[in-house]
């Protein structure tokens, strides 16, 4: 199969021939006046569009130059827009002999709306599968004209019918919660194929495998779908954030079926794939190979990578970005398979990002196992080589370090620095690293791991401390779908195993998890317990601007503070099998004038700070008070 893909990308590569010259697609598909990025390239593409003459007769816009590329199918419009232009339609003609091409490209106003907020500490977000949440409209659940056609919700490899519009169906569940911030799994079109994997037949709902970046999966309901999701959480004080994937495209991309130039993708003489190592990018010692087949190879064969240092595909990416904040009016911006990516092309795009939308939160996903590592992809205080300019990142190290500590919490007998909670210690100590350690995002599963509940071997109490620890330490944290209701499973063997359709968000389902009345008692007291931790982080600044300052874990208590003028909390973790006392006089430094303190989630009043009473497995929170 891998072979067999390489041959027809590289015979895609190839120059098409055509009879007659025409134009079918305008990419980006418009612009705006008033844009700072006023500077455009128009990919033109139909049956020998590359070999016609432009001109551009339009006030305040002038074409400054015509690229050809190799395949005659293919031209590029270099356009300059004066803040002089007004809205209106640009009309681009292309002449060659006796024959006339007209395509209109279409300049807009920039409306008012609320758009590219960013997210901060003070926000709490929500990671779910569009296609997994919740169906508001089955007439959109499959299409005969897709390359998938399937819509199964008994087979866990297919689509379900999740949309968009079943999700703002129940943005009210989220706003309950506690949750801020929506990020969905990418919904750009995915028209894949089914892939063989495993034995198994496989889907493209992820969405992580883009075939047209204009157009949102009429799937998930299409544009105007998504731009409805946006303006409707927008009233009601919900950030949206989108998903954005630079390194590959799936292998049905409309521009993959007929490649402008080899140059396109990153080619290699057999099938190459990545090794998925990080290590290449920050080794001082490493060979180039391995720095190449980092970045160059393929992530797997069905997604084949394209190549950021071709300067059309940069173009095409950075105008993409743009675009999309600009038309769906999005927040923020996560990044997949960040590290895969040429990085000074990610220098770019986050400064073309920044300048245009100054408060959009940049976060891309490094999935890896050291701060050294981790701090590379973000603006950090280490000397390397390359310097990056991304203003945060997805907090893998602290996950696997509060998923490792909870793994460790209640071994019976054990107590000091090796009871669980000096792995989050530590990870947090070398916070030095990073030029904004706050700007990261922190969480405890996702749509790639395994599920919070089973990883902590389904104890709540483990559970509840790790929920603790995300919603109250630093960072901007980020909770994955059901985690609040107790959904649970490994995702070996399938990733459709973390997955699943969650309850009550399909019209007959046996169980509607989105109300209190459909949840047991043990999912309403979780969902309680994340909802009153999340708001009232939402509703105390100390949580989303305070200080954090950190004790050494010793006999198995751990103990954290977030400080401000605005008030001070503190967390004290019981890491151990047993109930303990805590003596709190080496806490003086943050406790100096505080007479007692209210339990945030149970709401009582301490009115004696001198000794702390710990639960077994149980994490404090304390609002303090004088």
């Amino acid at each position: 199969m891998k072979k067999t893909l390489y041959t027809l990308l590289l015979a895609a590569a190839l120059p098409l021939t055509a009879a007659a010259q025409s134009i079918t697609r305008l990419n980006p598909t418009n612009w705006w006046v008033g844009m700072k990025h006023n500077t455009v390239q128009v990919l033109v593409y139909g049956p020998q569009a590359g070999t016609l003459t432009y001109t551009v007769n339009y006030p305040g816009v002038k074409l400054v130059k015509t690229n050809t590329v190799e395949n005659p199918n293919y031209a590029f419009l270099d356009l300059v827009i004066a803040p002089t232009a007004k809205p209106g339609q640009v009309a681009l003609v292309g002449k060659k002999g006796a024959k006339t091409v007209t395509q209109n490209w279409e300049l807009k106003v920039r409306d008012n709306a609320v758009k590219a907020q960013g997210v901060t500490q003070a926000d709490f977000i929500y990671l779910a599968m569009p296609d997994r949440f919740a169906n508001g409209d089955p007439s959109n659940d499959k299409f005969a004209d897709m390359a998938d056609p399937s819509s199964d919700r008994a087979n866990p490899f297919l689509r379900h019918g999740g949309d968009l519009q079943g999700a703002a169906q129940h943005l009210d569940y989220l706003k309950e919660l506690g949750v801020t911030a929506v990020w969905f799994t990418p919904v750009i079109e995915n028209n894949q194929g089914l892939t063989d994997e495993g034995g198994a037949k496989r889907s493209a709902y992820h969405g992580y495998g883009f075939t047209d970046h204009y157009a949102v999966d009429k799937r998930l309901g299409g544009n105007a779908a998504y731009k409805a999701f946006v303006q409707k959480a927008h009233s009601m004080g919900l950030k949206v954030v989108q998903d954005a994937v630079y390194n590959h495209i799936g292998n049905n991309h409309w521009f993959i079926q007929d490649l402008p130039m080899k140059s396109w993708l990153h080619q290699w003489p057999v099938y190459t794939n990545t090794s998925y190592r990080q290590q290449p990018i920050t080794d001082p010692h490493a060979a180039q190979i391995d720095r190449k087949v980092t970045l160059d190879g393929w992530f797997v064969p069905f997604l084949p990578d394209l190549n950021q240092q071709n300067p059309y595909v940069a173009n095409f990416l950075i105008q993409h970005a743009l675009w999309t904040v600009e038309n769906f009016g999005v927040d923020a911006w996560r990044i997949d398979t960040y590290m895969y990516n040429d990085q000074p092309f990610m220098n770019r795009c986050n400064a073309a990002l920044l300048t245009e939308y100054p408060k959009i939160h940049i976060f891309g996903e490094s999935s890896v196992t050291s701060i050294v590592d981790q701090a590379y992809y973000v603006r950090n205080k280490i000397n390397f080589p390359f310097k990056s300019n991304q203003p945060g990142g997805l907090d893998f190290v602290l996950e696997n370090a509060m998923l490792a500590g909870l793994k460790e919490v209640g071994t019976p007998g054990a107590t000091g620095w090796d009871n669980g909670a000096q792995r989050v210690y530590q990870a947090l100590a070398q916070d030095a690293v990073y030029q904004d350690p706050t700007k990261l995002v922190t969480f405890i599963d996702n749509h790639d791991h395994n599920r919070f509940l089973s990883e902590v071997g389904e104890d709540v109490a483990k559970y509840k401390m790790g929920l603790t620890w995300l919603l109250t330490t630093r960072g901007i944290p980020s909770m994955y779908y059901g985690t609040e209701i107790l959904m649970k499973n490994f995702k070996d063997p399938s990733d459709a195993e973390v997955r699943r359709d969650f309850p009550g968000g399909w019209a007959g389902d046996a169980q509607n998890k989105f109300t209190a009345a459909g949840r047991t008692e043990a999912e309403n007291d979780a969902f309680r317990f994340v909802s009153t931790l999340a708001n009232y982080r939402r509703t105390h600044p100390v949580l989303s601007s305070g200080q954090l300052m950190q004790y050494l874990p010793e006999n198995g208590q751990y103990v954290y503070f977030r400080y401000a003028d605005a008030g001070t909390v503190m967390v004290a973790s019981n890491t151990t099998d047993k109930a303990a006392s805590l003596p709190t006089v080496r806490f003086s430094e943050r406790l100096t004038g505080f007479t007692k303190a209210r339990n945030v989630l149970t709401g009582e009043t301490l009115n004696d700070l001198k000794t702390l009473q710990l639960p077994a497995k149980t994490a404090v929170v304390l609002e303090l008070m004088k």
